[in-house]
């Protein structure tokens, strides 16, 4: 465990924009939507396509109190998921994180 939780905080720490998602999820794509649309690029980490994806959900658990996907983190702070991604964004919130 302890090792997937250091790839764990190596991947959140890996780019400027990192969402932990599932590649039939909606909201994972509402969120990949809004970095696009502010032409940022991000890396996705796609868990349903990960033989440990379902540990690694464990683990963001673990860090930011939720399970769900996505997992959104900029410069390695988690601002939730889809919904907080795109209230950020239409606030004008989003663009200041960087």
């Amino acid at each position: 465990m302890p090792v997937l939780r250091e790839t764990v905080d190596q991947l959140i720490n890996s780019d400027t924009v990192v969402i932990f998602s599932k590649t039939y999820c909606p909201y994972c794509k509402m969120a990949k939507e809004v970095f696009d649309k502010m032409a940022k690029k991000y890396t996705s980490i796609e868990l349903d396509e990960r033989d440990d994806g379902d540990e690694i959900q464990n683990i963001l658990e673990e860090i930011t109190g939720a399970r769900t996907v996505p997992r959104v983190f900029v410069k390695g702070e988690c601002l939730g998921g889809g919904t907080d991604v795109k209230k950020l964004y239409e606030a004008g919130d989003l663009a200041k994180k960087f």
